[in-house]
């Protein structure tokens, strides 16, 4: 068995379907079938519903649905509340965290190692929104609550993202919800329930044995004196919607003891698997890095690692990469292109400007175009900002520069060739940590160079 807990979504574009009935109703029936089974609940709606029904007092708690993407521990931010169910307080707006959660794939990260046991249900918003899609590529059951046509029509979307990512498709079950159980069809169809199912089956949709009814009782348990949200299990036992519940909360209890294999564990596998890969190409990168300074030719290695370096540059076809002491490239941007001699009076200040301005900065050296005559070769140096976007770019004569110029050992050691002839490639540069200079050889890091470098690529003459 896997130490990884089964993760349950309740999803649907559609409002007014019932998933925070659901959601909530669902955990409380499951912690009844099983006093020892941990069930963990949270929201990524804002309307309160989950804190309303399960905090105990009037407090509120430590922590949010929001820490959840943030380096706090889950430890902080669960709270045990009434019923014996764990759930972790809403948040108000997740809206500044959108930039941050870039990936379907976080939650599932973040879940995997939380510590998390037993069950974990995620309500969610009524649209395919990002965090909608981190609870669904992170769900062992994804259940859809559906109360008409349309409700069902917007499955679709939930199916076509499930077949983008390749996830398989026998996580998702339907259930008819908030159904009117008077209203009767003549016909091969006899309810709604029979008419929703059969249009679910129809379209290849796998859908739970029953529904949920719609319920005056169920409703008014919402609104009450004391601003609480009371659960059906004890306050709607006398309605056909506890019985329908219990019937749903079993179905979905015997799917789990049934089912030994967990999606978070698959994530925490496919997640080592990417690191060895990362470590992997880190390593060949760093192996393949100058060891010495591409301007001067000194080394940069102390006690065997890179320590020394300002820079790094890069060749657009990857054949040569390495590092440049951060004096070496800076004193050759200003004295080539920008026109300052090394003993100037200025050269002090411009030097530390340049410095600090190129943090912010990616350099290219390129071949200017219609340049490519041995005699007449003109070299450009460009300025992208952060974004990867020009700000500026100066060319010069590159014949009237002697072969042992501090600008002319870079070419020959990057983007030259024997013969001294530019080609086609460019050479991108990139200010670095002078502490920790080889981090841009990691994944992430490099994957930003490399991106930039694209974009580019595509702007470039």
């Amino acid at each position: 068995m896997t130490n990884q807990p089964y993760i349950i979504t309740v999803s649907s574009e559609k409002g007014g379907v019932g998933k925070t009935t659901l959601a909530t109703n669902l955990a409380v029936y499951l912690k009844a079938l099983n006093e020892d089974l941990p069930v963990t609940l949270f929201s990524f709606d804002n309307h309160f519903s989950v804190d309303q029904m399960f905090r105990i007092g009037r407090g509120s708690g430590e922590g949010e649905v929001a820490d959840l993407f943030t380096d706090r521990p889950l430890q902080e931010i669960v709270e045990l509340g009434e019923y014996g169910v764990q759930f972790i307080p809403s948040s108000r707006d997740l809206s500044p965290l959108r930039s941050r959660v870039d990936r379907v794939d976080i939650l599932g990260r973040i879940l995997a190692n939380s510590g998390l046991q037993g069950i974990v249900i995620i309500d969610t918003r009524p649209d395919l929104d990002v965090f909608t899609q981190n609870a669904l590529f992170a769900s062992d059951r994804v259940i859809v609550p559906v109360k008409d046509a349309p409700s069902l029509e917007n499955c679709r979307n939930l199916y076509a993202f499930f077949d983008r990512l390749q996830l398989p498709r026998r996580a998702i079950r339907v259930l008819p919800c908030l159904l009117d159980s008077r209203v009767h069809y003549s016909g091969t169809f006899k309810d709604s329930y029979q008419l929703l199912k059969g249009y679910a089956i129809n379209r290849g949709y796998r859908c739970f044995e029953g529904y949920i009814a719609k319920s005056p009782k169920v409703e008014s348990l919402n609104t009450n004196p004391e601003g609480r949200v009371y659960p059906i299990l004890t306050h709607g036992r006398g309605t056909d919607v506890h019985l329908q519940f219990a019937h749903l909360a079993r179905q979905v209890y015997l799917g789990i003891r049934g089912d030994d294999e967990r999606r978070l564990a698959a994530i925490k596998t496919a997640v080592h698997d990417e690191s060895l890969r990362d470590e992997a190409a880190y390593l060949e990168r760093n192996s393949r890095a100058h060891s010495s300074c591409l301007v001067c030719g000194r080394s940069l290695l102390a006690d065997g690692v890179v320590s020394q370096a300002g820079y790094f540059a890069e060749t657009s076809d990857g054949r040569v990469l390495g590092f440049m002491h951060d004096d070496c490239f800076n004193q050759l941007a200003l004295t080539h292109f920008h026109g300052v001699a090394p003993t100037s009076a200025a050269e002090g200040t411009l030097k530390g400007f340049f410095r600090e301005s190129a943090t912010q900065a990616y350099f290219v050296l390129h071949r200017k175009p219609g340049t490519s005559g041995y005699f007449r070769q003109e070299l450009s140096f460009y300025r992208f900002d952060q974004a990867g976007l020009e700000v500026s770019h100066k060319s010069i004569m590159l014949d009237s520069l002697s072969k042992s110029s501090d600008l002319q050992q870079l070419l020959a050691a990057t983007i030259a060739s024997a013969d001294g002839r530019l080609g086609e490639e460019f050479l991108l540069i990139r200010k670095v940590h002078s502490d920790t200079p080889e981090e841009i050889l990691t994944s992430g890091e490099y994957a930003v160079l490399q991106a930039v470098g694209e974009k580019i690529r595509r702007q470039l003459p």
